[in-house]
């Protein structure tokens, strides 16, 4: 790959390439979650094991207005990860943390969200159901 003067890898990271990523992630996590979730017994245990996961939502938009800052602050520099040696200043750990943030906040968002649909499909299901437990 070929790199700038700073030695920083090119072409420089784009936001719909680090979201994609992030929500592709996010996607991928959904499968253990139901895996899990259909393991275990008990319908006010699954409710509540879905009750608590959903708050990574709330995670996951944290992260991800705090990466878009810090993303908006280094506009121009974006770095990624395997980027960390070519920092030179204390300060420029922003230009790496943005992508990160934006990354692992979608990431999140997207599970709390499956974690919230997944308790009212469990919450709504009939007693004989499989859902119920």
């Amino acid at each position: 790959m070929p790199v700038d003067q700073d030695g920083v890898m090119l072409p420089r990271l784009r936001p719909a390439d680090v979201a994609r990523r992030g929500v592709v992630f996010g996607l991928l996590g959904v499968v253990p979650l139901v895996v899990v979730t259909s393991s275990i017994s008990g319908h006010s245990e699954r409710r509540d094991f879905l009750a608590v996961f959903s708050v990574l939502g709330f995670f996951g938009a944290f992260f991800l207005v705090i990466g878009a800052g810090f993303w908006w602050l280094c506009a121009g520099d974006i770095r990624r990860l395997r980027d960390w040696s070519t920092l030179t200043t204390q300060s420029a750990s922003a230009t790496v943390v943005g992508p990160v943030f934006v990354r692992s906040g979608l990431c999140l968002l997207v599970l709390g969200a499956a974690a919230f649909g997944l308790y009212h499909l469990v919450d709504a299901a009939p007693y004989d159901s499989w859902l119920y437990g």
